[in-house]
């Protein structure tokens, strides 16, 4: 006789960067035992290897690449998936800013996060009266490529795979179409007022954020706290 298979409830969200809608259903019993053993190795690489597995296996919708999108967009869909499987909320342990000691316990819910885009950000840089760059955001695939790991970024490698097309008046060349070193040659030859239009991209780029206040039950003072990151959810 065999078991009766249960089938798991789909939801669906808007990916951040795009507005593309996505489905989805919860982890199941042998992911979340992946992501513990995970968790627990504090092995970053071993993290980031679950993390990936887990939103392969929970994204239904056909043609996403987890690998290709970006952190943030990542990061969303992992805690809209987490409510949907262990529930909404999320329990944080922290220390009062104003005393340093005391300790006090808040409830974050899932639903309240968001990913926030600054005021002014847009994908599309202006070098020059004609000369223009249109930027893509980093994906995890690069930042695994480059062993983010166990290395420090290099900053001008992140910036040559994030540029996606680069034009002169309506002329449009694609960024896949040159080599590294085309691309180097260029970001190289620019002015340092001109690669800091570059470097407020990444600046102001989207991020998972949140932002709270707890009152120090001993001092009666409010601490404000600005959580940023995946990560920054579960310590």
């Amino acid at each position: 006789m065999s078991l009766p298979k249960v089938t798991a409830p789909t939801y669906e969200l808007d990916l951040p960067s795009s507005g593309k809608k996505v489905k989805y259903r919860p982890f199941i019993v042998k992911e979340e035992k992946i992501l513990l053993v995970a968790m627990d190795s504090k092995d970053e690489k071993q993290i980031t290897q679950a993390l990936v597995d887990v939103l392969k296996a929970c994204i239904i919708t056909r043609g996403i690449k987890v690998e290709n999108l970006p952190s943030f967009d990542l990061e969303y869909v992992f805690l809209k998936i987490r409510a949907a499987s262990v529930g909404e909320d999320i329990t944080l342990n922290v220390t009062c800013l104003d005393d340093g000691v005391t300790k006090v316990s808040h409830t974050i819910n899932i639903n309240d996060i968001s990913v926030q885009k600054p005021k002014g950000h847009s994908d599309k840089i202006m070098l020059s009266k004609d000369v223009g760059l249109i930027m893509k955001y980093p994906s995890l695939n690069h930042f695994i490529d480059v062993g983010f790991v166990d290395k420090e970024v290099d900053g001008l490698s992140v910036v040559l795979n994030s540029i996606d097309q680069i034009f002169e008046g309506e002329e449009v060349t694609e960024a896949k179409d040159c080599t590294t070193k085309e691309l180097q040659t260029f970001i190289e030859s620019l002015t340092q007022a001109q690669f800091k239009k570059i470097s407020k991209f990444f600046e102001t780029m989207p991020r998972l954020k949140h932002e709270f206040v707890v009152v120090n039950p001993q001092t009666k003072k409010e601490n404000k706290y600005t959580l940023e990151g995946l990560q920054s959810f579960f310590v």
